[in-house]
């Protein structure tokens, strides 16, 4: 049985969220996105008023992709922000799995330079930015950890997250510790003290 550490990613290994930091560099970079703003905020607006869901509006959000060199904007952005990677994860001790809602296209660049070895995350299509399937969030996360590794062939040890809200079904998997990062630093705490029972 293979042992596995579990990864969420943004505001995780990463002080940001990586989305959000992406669109504001390429509003920088390729102001002319700028023509996208009058949609992305009426996105927002409704996904707020739970109009449409998330997944909608991340479609919305990233729909300026086709307007961009895509591969030297990804390229750029990581150029800028690789430093800011969490100096603890470097001295992980077992295989990395990270899953996160941030689109492949964004985040495949940044495994190459890290090297750690899964990469879960929510697909796009990079012609148009359009998502391919469900975000990567919430049970969704566990569902695409399983499509990838048999669960009879792993165990997961450690589980590092920021977000408690959203990623319980992560947690869940813990053979070990579960960590809520906060602020960059790697709190431990004990799944059944925070949520209870794992059911």
């Amino acid at each position: 049985m293979e042992e596995i550490d579990i990864y969420d990613f943004d505001n995780t290994i990463v002080p940001f969220d990586s989305g959000s930091l992406f669109w504001g560099y390429c509003i920088i970079h390729y102001p002319w996105i700028a023509i996208m703003l009058p949609f992305q905020a009426a996105a927002g607006i409704l996904a707020l008023a739970g109009i449409i869901d998330f997944t909608k509006f991340k479609k919305i959000c990233f729909s300026f992709v086709p307007l961009i060199p895509l591969e030297q904007a990804v390229n750029g952005f990581w150029n800028r922000h690789e430093k800011q990677v969490h100096k603890w994860f470097y001295g992980r001790k077992r295989k990395a799995v990270v899953i996160s809602a941030s689109p492949d296209f964004l985040l495949e660049e940044i495994q190459h330079r890290l090297g750690f070895e899964i990469l879960i995350c929510t697909r796009h299509n990079r012609k148009t930015g359009a998502i391919i399937g469900e975000n990567c969030r919430d049970e969704e996360k566990v569902r695409r950890l399983y499509q990838v590794l048999e669960p009879s062939k792993i165990k997961v040890i450690d589980v590092y997250s920021d977000s408690l809200k959203h990623d319980r079904p992560i947690f869940s998997l813990a053979n070990g510790s579960c960590y809520h990062i906060v602020k960059g630093a790697r709190r431990k705490f004990s799944f059944e003290k925070i949520y209870k029972n794992r059911a």
